[in-house]
């Protein structure tokens, strides 16, 4: 448990239910939430399509009142807006001005919060090039792709230089190679100190790059705690090894059996399907024209193959 000086954010039996227009209940968005979440981490709101995870951020937010219990955000109530100051905010659909281009939309935001002609082109700058939008900063954003609408939205989160950022959904419409480097973009946001909450329905994602995690299910909390905690399989003992014989592989199997253990697999460990994406891509960029072929083993290799032709 960190001590009072690190939580950044309280959640006190957090409650949240939706009215009709007669008062009657309609729907229990949030269940009497009990959370903290602590200084430089990274934390995730997990859990599918209407559990309450952006519930949960819009009441910590103050963009909505609790029904129940209390908010505490940088040690000060939910409520109160001057908090937000330190706050920056990916929403799940960024409504942005479709005829503004990049810098026109940064310097709109950065005026927002009274930042400095001189530092606001600084920072401006630096935001587009970090989102790697720097051909298209003179654009409109109507004519940007929803990937790109995504990246010039976490610059905007970001224009503030905030200590606590919520993000929901950030990776939403992004392909793998974008979704790899706004993972990247908030694991260097915790680097820099910054505490990052982060909202989303795709395990990979969370995974990857969370600290801690809870886990919502139709408004109530199920989970709570470290990703790697809640991972681990304590039951099961995994072993890598490489350059093993097969009397070697054999001796270890006689000695799984003498222990009365069983052995649950013995085999090649294999990668993610996106690593192997991301590695083909940037095989490809670095070097253009070339193709990656599998090759029989009773085969040469392409470039041996090729040779040999050529001679011929």
């Amino acid at each position: 448990m960190a001590d009072n000086d690190n939580v950044v954010v309280e959640a006190r039996a957090l409650s949240k239910v939706y009215r009709d227009f007669w008062g009657r209940q309609k729907v229990r968005a949030l269940k009497a939430l009990d959370l903290e979440i602590y200084k430089g981490e990274i934390f995730g709101l997990l859990g599918p399509n209407g559990s309450g995870k952006t519930t949960t951020i819009k009441l910590l937010l103050g963009l909505l009142f609790p029904t129940e219990g209390e908010a505490l955000v940088l040690g000060q109530p939910a409520t109160n807006v001057t908090k937000n100051e330190r706050i920056g905010y990916l929403p799940e659909e960024s409504y942005l001005y479709r005829f503004l281009n990049a810098e026109e939309t940064l310097d709109f935001y950065g005026r927002l919060f009274n930042i400095s002609p001189d530092v606001r082109r600084e920072r401006i700058d630096k935001l587009i090039k970090q989102v790697k939008l720097g051909d298209a900063r003179k654009r409109q954003l109507r004519e940007y792709s929803k990937g790109m609408t995504r990246r010039i939205g976490l610059a905007q989160a970001l224009i503030n230089e905030p200590d606590l950022i919520f993000l929901d959904e950030p990776t939403s419409g992004l392909d793998p190679i974008g979704t790899r480097e706004m993972k990247d973009w908030i694991l260097e946001l915790r680097d820099q100190g910054k505490t990052v909450v982060m909202c989303s329905h795709l395990l990979a994602d969370v995974q990857d790059v969370c600290d801690r995690i809870a886990i919502l299910h139709q408004g109530e909390l199920k989970e709570l705690g470290r990703v790697d905690d809640l991972l681990k399989v304590e039951d099961v003992t995994q072993v890598s090894a490489r350059g093993l014989s097969q009397d070697c592989q054999n001796e270890i199997r006689d000695v799984i059996a003498r222990h009365n253990g069983e052995l649950l697999s013995m085999e090649n460990p294999t990668t993610t399907l996106e690593e192997l994406f991301l590695s083909i891509v940037r095989d490809s960029e670095a070097r253009p024209g070339r193709r990656v072929v599998k090759q029989d083993p009773e085969s040469p290799p392409a470039d041996s193959a090729a040779s040999s032709d050529a001679n011929a």
